[in-house]
């Protein structure tokens, strides 16, 4: 499984979670689009990228941005979002989605997960919809969240939204090649976005992307990502833009990422199949999301009940760190940050329990070979020692 992009490091090597992975083919298209004379924010290599990506994902259209925040906030943005009315978002989330929220001028309204796989709960949706319009409240979007690349379950999940009249923005920022039902994410919902962060399954430096169906949406997004410029000789701005447009540059290293992603994407669920095998045995441990066969295995958390196990997630989380391995636990539900406290937020407790009782192991597509050795004994010696 060791290529020239993951081969072996020096075993005292930090192991990161969630590393970037870059080699050749990343370096020569960098240089070449630097080499070209188009190394601002637009130009042949970022058309090509938003070519390519909304050909692979499925949809006709796509924008290139700055970050996979603010192709959050642009997709709210061109569904409605605003002053006066709420946008429903999983609990269980990195605090950008509800940030980009906030950003609008909207309010951000919390739904918890299903405890098997995280993503948001479907079962509670109907419910919150009908509360939230006796209210009299305004519902720009339903936003579902592909948590750790699986896709969430929209077979159940659009069609509460259309009988309710509310689109949903479909925050895939850890999804980008994740499946469902034969459809690749990002493209079930109004507007689809992902990130190209350094952590993520593929990455631009930093970066993200808006897709959709709809062309005035996107050509709205696109606008508005270069400061809402008026296309006049002069700079002429009739509404409020942002500086959000992403480099010609990074969208070179972006297309080399996108023509290995599959290849990453197999050596990161041969990580998640390894860990699968030596849970398989461990009472009170179980993979979340297993058995998903089109998630990406963006990340592979390991959920733990220490009442059955023995001992806790965040005990393994502190052997491996004492060796210099990073993991994490699942993202603090938005209900408990301190930025969010006092939002609405209908909630079962599922996703406290998977925060207090998870832990997100090494998943790169870096790591198999040595590294993944490593990995891997480390948990096999914890679980001897735990036995």
């Amino acid at each position: 499984m060791v290529d020239q992009y993951c081969g072996g490091r020096p075993a005292s090597r930090r192991i990161h979670l969630s590393p970037p992975d870059v080699g050749p083919a990343e370096e020569a298209l960098v240089v070449a689009a630097m080499r070209s004379g188009w190394v601002a924010p637009a130009g042949p290599d970022l058309d090509a990228f938003e070519r390519e990506v909304a050909e692979r994902v499925g949809c006709g259209h796509a924008v290139g941005v700055s970050s996979g925040t603010a192709a959050l906030h642009l997709a709210l943005l061109a569904v409605g979002a605003g002053p006066g009315t709420v946008v429903v978002v999983p609990t269980l989330t990195f605090v950008a989605t509800a940030n980009a929220v906030t950003y609008t001028g909207a309010e951000p309204v919390f739904v918890d997960c299903d405890p098997a796989t995280g993503n948001l709960d479907v079962d509670l949706l109907p419910d919150l919809l009908d509360d939230l319009r006796r209210r009299g409240r305004r519902i720009a979007a339903v936003v579902a969240v592909d948590i750790n690349g699986a896709c969430a379950d929209y077979a159940r999940l659009l069609p509460v939204c259309a009988a309710a009249g509310v689109p949903v923005v479909e925050d895939s920022a850890q999804a980008l090649g994740s499946t469902y039902q034969g459809r690749y994410a990002g493209s079930f919902g109004r507007v689809g976005i992902f990130s190209f962060n350094g952590n993520k399954i593929m990455t631009t430096s930093s970066g993200g992307m808006l897709v959709s169906e709809d062309s005035g949406l996107i050509s709205r997004a696109r606008r508005l990502s270069t400061q809402a410029r008026e296309p006049v000789a002069h700079y002429e701005h009739r509404d409020v833009g942002y500086n959000y447009r992403l480099s010609n540059v990074l969208a070179a290293l972006g297309r080399a990422q996108l023509r290995r992603l599959d290849g990453m994407i197999e050596r990161r669920r041969a990580m998640r199949e390894h860990y699968a095998k030596v849970f398989a045995s461990v009472p009170g441990t179980r993979i979340l999301g297993d058995g998903d066969a089109g998630s990406n295995c963006w990340l592979t958390s390991l959920v733990v009940d220490p009442a059955t196990a023995g001992w806790r997630a965040r005990d393994l989380g502190e052997h491996l760190a004492a060796h210099d391995i990073e993991t994490r636990p699942m993202f603090k539900p938005m209900h408990r940050q301190p930025a969010h406290l006092d939002r609405w937020a209908v909630v079962t407790g599922a996703a406290d329990r998977l925060f207090a009782g998870s832990i997100s192991l090494p998943s790169g597509s870096t790591l198999p070979g040595v590294d993944a050795d490593r990995v891997l004994g480390l948990v096999e010696e914890f679980l001897v020692r735990h036995r």
